[in-house]
């Protein structure tokens, strides 16, 4: 924690960082439920609208400008590319898979970025970055594995949700010097909604949701939005380096839901993978706070 962050501050900033996560894991949920009764993409379509009507029912009519003022638009607008196929990847991963399972293939994700930054951005990787890159992948392995009974496909998927989620978050680390937090989730919400939007006519079935289900579609575009505005404010209360190692409790939220709702329990193997996953993460995570 830097020097000049009040403890009280950096307390609520990992309050917020836990509750989006909880809300990202119920998001989840609700995907991988609404995916089983509905074509995917109509599913991704439903949680981006919904986002989207809500950023303009509540920021647009005070803050219309800020939400559409952007310094580097392309960048900006291929960030939120990168998000809207995060989502397609993700909610179709999540389709065929537990939801545990599908998070730690996600978390791959942070490995990634690591190694791209070491290219990219000229970050230092260093020895323990790379034995934690190695460790991320073998837990990976481990869940996995032959045997396991994970659908191939959704495998697949996971992993790139997991590659899409590294170039979204190292386009997140590179504009967050010029661009404000509001106006890159309003243009990863319109990306999103407009490209599913677009696609919604094709592959809706003429299929008239139960009250349940248009419950779940309301809450899975609210869990999305409200989460990504409670995480951007939790890194203005707290630093990076604190956060980082926070948002393994995604992990922990996922194996909890899919237990309640889904009834999907991890075997040893996996939950030792999933174990592996998340120590890399936080051995990335400290090396970049030292």
């Amino acid at each position: 924690m830097s020097s000049n962050t009040h403890p009280q501050h950096a307390f609520r900033g990992v309050i917020l960082a836990a509750s989006a996560l909880l809300l990202f894991a119920g998001m989840d949920a609700c995907t991988k439920y609404l995916a089983v009764h509905y074509p995917v993409p109509v599913v991704v379509a439903m949680r981006y609208l919904v986002h989207l009507a809500l950023m303009l029912a509540i920021l647009a009519p005070r803050h219309a400008h800020i939400l559409v003022k952007t310094q580097r638009k392309n960048l900006v607008l291929i960030r939120g590319a990168c998000l809207a196929l995060l989502s397609l990847f993700m909610a179709t991963a999540l389709q065929r898979m537990p939801i545990a399972e599908t998070t730690a293939i996600s978390f791959l994700a942070p490995m990634m970025v690591a190694l791209l930054a070491s290219r990219i951005l000229n970050e230092s990787i260093g020895i323990v970055g790379w034995i934690a890159v190695m460790m991320g992948f073998a837990g990976m392995l481990l869940i996995v594995r032959p045997g396991s009974g994970l659908d191939t496909v959704g495998v697949l998927f996971a992993f790139l949700a997991a590659a899409t989620g590294a170039a979204y978050q190292l386009l997140s680390r590179f504009l967050a010097s010029t661009e404000k937090a509001s106006a890159m989730l309003f243009y990863a919400a319109l990306i999103g909604s407009i490209v599913y939007g677009l696609a919604f006519p094709f592959f809706w079935e003429n299929k008239t949701p139960s009250a349940l289900e248009a419950g779940l579609f309301l809450f899975m575009g609210a869990a999305g939005g409200l989460g990504h505005y409670l995480f951007t404010l939790a890194y203005q209360h707290a630093p990076a380096s604190l956060l980082a190692p926070v948002t393994y409790l995604q992990l922990i939220w996922a194996l909890l839901l899919g237990w309640l709702l889904f009834d999907n329990t991890p075997d040893t193997t996996s939950l030792l993978g999933m174990g592996i996953v998340a120590a890399s993460g936080l051995m990335i995570a400290f090396k970049s706070r030292r």
